[in-house]
């Protein structure tokens, strides 16, 4: 027979036990860090077809004007995921944070001409030669623009130090082409469309065809410590954007991933119409972070000795 003590044992311990469930099963709270490029089209996905939030991930996407500024915000735990360039994530660890690759954004590709050199109505700029001793808007000094633009110049035996560069945030760039501020833009789209639509400014050149297919423009990074304390929402997060690049890949869905890229990135129907999407690159392996360590030792960017190895989280 129970008593009466038994009973109320059990009444007092049950909202405890139910109250660990609901803690068990909450959601994981992410703030991921973008900037306004198409290249974070699967995190943009994953987000609005619910891929993260099956996976128990709370995912807030929080908008980045300058794509160098992300390391120090995930350093500061502004944010758990954000999405700099390759050339900015090995910067920052190579200055010293621990920071390690979670997932990954767009890859390039040769049949994606999204982003090149914009130069301003008037300027007479139509080669690599023609840069040497103009002032050039970067979005982000050390990102992927920056650094693949200056590989560029030296590929055509153009000295990039003789070219003057400046930072400036892409929903700038056609506004300082206008106001005369700067002679060109490396720029990608919605922008660059929007800027020779526009008149203030045409393309110079395309000058990513000259990089190699399936090295990532944009990477998904997270405090190594994060990651080890919270080493099943970095997975989950992974897992989703895998499933988000998987939709993507369906010409069928097409009309939502655009959707999807216009309403974190805020534009018109007309020009998302006409933006081309970089493929999605989920997964990161050595070989593709080791590219760009290359390319940056080329240029004198890296100090240390940088193990692409220890830097992916598998």
């Amino acid at each position: 027979m129970i008593n009466r003590r038994t009973v109320l044992a059990t009444l007092v311990a049950a909202p405890a036990g139910i109250a660990l469930t609901v803690r068990a099963q909450s959601n994981t709270k992410v703030v991921f860090g973008y900037t306004a490029v198409v290249d974070f089209a699967s995190v943009f996905v994953a987000a609005e077809e619910g891929y993260f939030t099956k996976r128990h991930l709370d995912v807030e996407l929080k908008f980045i004007p300058l794509n160098s500024t992300i390391p120090a915000a995930l350093q500061s735990d502004s944010l758990q995921i954000g999405g700099p360039t390759p050339s900015v994530f090995l910067q920052a660890v190579d200055g010293g944070l621990d920071l390690v690759l979670v997932s990954g954004g767009g890859v390039t590709s040769k049949t994606v001409t999204g982003f090149g050199l914009v130069a301003r109505a008037g300027s007479g700029i139509r080669s690599a030669q023609d840069c040497v001793g103009k002032k050039i808007g970067v979005p982000g000094l050390g990102a992927f623009l920056h650094v693949t633009f200056r590989a560029w110049l030296k590929d055509q035996h153009v000295d990039y130090r003789k070219v003057n560069f400046v930072e400036a945030a892409f929903p700038q760039h056609g506004d300082l082409l206008r106001g005369g501020s700067v002679d060109a833009v490396v720029t990608a789209d919605p922008f660059m469309s929007r800027i020779t639509e526009s008149g203030a400014g045409y393309v110079a050149s395309y000058y990513s065809t000259f990089l190699p297919e399936g090295n990532h423009t944009i990477v998904h990074a997270a405090k190594r410590e994060w990651v080890a304390k919270n080493p099943a929402a970095a997975r989950a997060f992974r897992e989703a954007v895998q499933e988000a690049g998987a939709f993507m890949q369906q010409p069928k869905n097409d009309a939502k991933v655009r959707a999807s890229i216009g309403k974190y990135i805020k534009l018109p129907p007309e020009v998302l119409a006409k933006a081309q999407i970089s493929p999605p690159g989920p997964v990161v392996s050595d070989k593709q972070l080791a590219y760009w360590v290359g390319l940056m030792k080329d240029q004198e960017m890296l100090k240390t000795s940088v193990d692409v190895a220890k830097l992916i989280v598998r």
